[in-house]
């Protein structure tokens, strides 16, 4: 069994708390490690480390920055295949899946890469009679990431590559179910160049959030998880005068019109609302076919679909998705599904008594599919985080519109259709923060910025792209005069360019 403590200082340092927490093997739901949850004393040891070795960091020029970045491109291009194993036995989703995780978060080292470019600030010659004006970017501090299980690689790398990169030092507090691949990113780091103490670990839950939140030496605070934590973890930063930027939980539609091609919206609709078990924020959980003959034959070709979907290992190459993370989580969605049944909806696909043969303890769940979801459903409104598809049928694009616009989540929506002016009307009306055309799942890359709007996000600032670089620095702007040697004696206005 593994202990996993925390990574302080450039080196992997045991917990000293007492307490730990269990990491689950979801495939089989036996306990395979132990996670130890830090205390505040940990947690501010971190945070001095951090202090003590940004300042060099910050010194560093940003060309040397980015050769670390490069160098940690090759190592964790080296691992690849190993990180994927490792982050596929801690969270469930199949190996494929989390090279795909990986990727997505390397795409935003590579971003990171060119920071001597986007630290780059502005000059003006001349603004004013002997006056020069430029701006410079310069880093915060020490930063904060507390990110999610759902994707243990990539959301990590979205904090920490930017903010290492700027000249921050960043603690990270991953997850404390899936926290395996996070240390070995800290060892990565390290091992391509950055100076002990810009990247530490802190495993823990509440006690090592708080500390974080109240910290003075932490100047900002990016997080990824539920809505309700976003909230609580904005207001509290918030009220410590940190820079902060949250995101929450989503409720994704999915648009087929009429005229759509029906086979493809099925085909994005099985991967985007059963990939990784649903347990994405960018899932698509809501299908909204517009006219009673779209909803019928949309009914008609997902649900022979949705039965032969298949539910395997985490290491089975030819599974479509693994176990859930844990067995709380696997109870709470079929929780959900009963909530469902139980206020009106049809249970077309019912994937709840799903067994594995020989993993029979394994965190497993078959595709659910419902018809006829209507708005005042819980179903419908609170975000499910599992293989759980609704088909809410409207009766026109109006009310196709208005179902995402409406809801509290506006975290993405994508429409199916091949007429370009309902395309281009419906992504300049409708209230969501990310928005896919004839695709289902509109992560931007990495040079675009991630976030949603409404309950999905708090704070001005998104993640990755050129947001991330202005939520990590602080810009300065500094006057200057030469005079020619003309004295003009005091002035008592306010200056202007004149």
């Amino acid at each position: 069994m593994r202990d996993i403590g925390h990574f302080i200082g450039g080196k992997q340092v045991k917990g000293g708390s007492g307490r730990a927490g269990d990491v689950f093997n979801p495939n089989t739901g036996e306990v395979q490690g132990k996670v130890a949850l830090a205390s505040r004393s940990e947690v501010e040891q971190a945070i001095a480390n951090a202090a003590a070795a940004q300042p060099a960091w910050a010194a560093t020029n940003p060309q040397r920055r980015a050769r670390v970045m490069f160098k940690f491109l090759e190592l964790i291009a080296k691992e690849n295949e190993s990180l994927a194993q490792l982050l596929s036995s801690e969270h469930g989703k199949t190996v494929a899946d989390a090279k795909g995780d990986i990727q997505r978060g390397v795409e935003v080292v590579e971003f990171a890469c060119g920071i001597p470019h986007l630290m780059k600030g502005e000059y003006t010659d001349g603004a004013g009679p002997a006056i020069d004006i430029h701006s410079i970017r310069q880093p915060l501090g020490v930063v904060a990431g507390i990110t999610p299980f759902n994707f243990p690689a990539m959301i990590p790398l979205w904090k920490c590559a930017p903010a290492i990169a700027c000249g921050n030092a960043f603690i990270l507090k991953p997850s404390e179910r899936a926290p395996g691949v996070p240390m070995r990113i800290a060892e990565l780091f390290l091992e391509a160049g950055l100076p002990p103490g810009i990247f530490n670990v802190v495993n823990g839950n509440k006690e090592a959030v708080d500390t974080l939140l109240t910290d003075k030496r932490i100047q900002a605070i990016g997080f990824v998880g539920s809505s309700a934590i976003a909230e609580y973890i904005y207001s509290t930063g918030c009220a410590h005068g940190k820079r902060v930027q949250c995101f929450g939980g989503a409720k994704n539609h999915m648009i087929v019109m009429p005229d759509a091609d029906m086979d493809q919206a099925v085909d994005a609709l099985i991967g985007a609302g059963y990939g990784s078990a649903g347990e994405r924020c960018m899932a698509i959980s809501v299908a909204v076919p517009v006219g009673q003959k779209a909803a019928d034959l949309l009914i008609e070709k997902l649900v022979p679909r949705v039965e032969s979907l298949k539910v395997g290992l985490s290491t089975d190459a030819q599974a479509d998705y693994g176990p859930m993370i844990t067995r709380a989580h696997l109870e709470k969605v079929k929780g959900y599904v009963e909530t469902g049944i139980k206020e009106g909806a049809k249970l077309r696909v019912d994937g709840r008594n799903f067994k594995l043969q020989g993993y029979e303890n394994g965190n497993f769940m078959g595709g659910c599919l419902f018809d006829d979801v209507t708005p005042d459903m819980t179903i419908y409104k609170e975000e499910i985080f599992g293989p759980v598809l609704s088909v809410v049928r409207a009766k026109d694009y109006e009310e196709a519109v208005r179902l995402p616009s409406e809801h509290e989540y506006g975290n993405g929506v994508a429409i199916f259709t091949r007429d370009g002016d309902t395309a281009r009307d419906f992504a300049s009306r409708v209230n969501v923060g990310m928005v896919g055309v004839n695709f289902a799942i509109p992560v931007p890359l990495a040079y675009y910025t991630f976030g949603g709007w409404k309950r999905s996000g708090f704070g001005d600032l998104n993640q990755h792209g050129p947001d991330s670089i202005r939520f990590y620095t602080k810009t300065k702007t500094i006057t200057s005069r030469w005079p020619s040697g003309t004295k003009e004696g005091s002035e008592f206005t306010i200056p202007t360019m004149r």
